[in-house]
């Protein structure tokens, strides 16, 4: 079986950063992931925006509350999660996050240390810690026209 989730998206809140009794660092955020495709009927272009929660843990997630302002573009790379609570009116609740194994800052240095729109961002492994893709370049997601018909579900 494989669970291997990466988005591409902007950041919609700051950072929550936490501490477990163990001393790991816990950070969650939410990623804005934006699809764009035509409708096959009116041919109209239409846009969809899919709000994402993510987690991130240990080193990374210090780095990511230093770094990961609100409305930065990053790549992350993780797997899909449940969460599973019980809710102040004895309701059990869940939902899916994403548990961020990797990310990249895809929003360019600014002279001030902080990030500007425009590129991507260069840190090397030991100034941020996180990993890497092998080929240390963010993947290049080709823009693919699929029409409803063509989708066999």
């Amino acid at each position: 079986m494989l669970n291997k989730v990466l988005l591409i998206g902007n950041t919609t809140r700051a950072i929550e950063l936490r501490y477990l009794p163990s001393g790991s660092a816990v950070a969650k955020t939410g990623l804005a992931v934006n699809r764009t495709w035509k409708d096959k009927n009116t041919g109209e272009k239409k846009d969809e925006t899919m709000f994402i929660d993510i987690v991130i843990y240990g080193k990374s997630a210090e780095i990511a509350n230093q770094y990961m302002l609100k409305g930065k573009k990053v790549l992350v790379e993780g797997r899909l999660v449940l969460e599973q609570w019980v809710d102040q009116s004895g309701q059990k609740r869940s939902k899916h996050v994403l548990s961020v194994e990797s990310f990249q800052f895809l929003d360019s240095k600014s002279s001030e240390g902080g990030f500007e729109s425009g590129g991507e961002g260069d840190f090397s492994d030991r100034e941020v810690g996180y990993s890497k893709p092998a080929n240390s370049q963010a993947p290049r997601v080709p823009e693919i026209d699929i029409q409803d018909d063509e989708i066999p579900f």
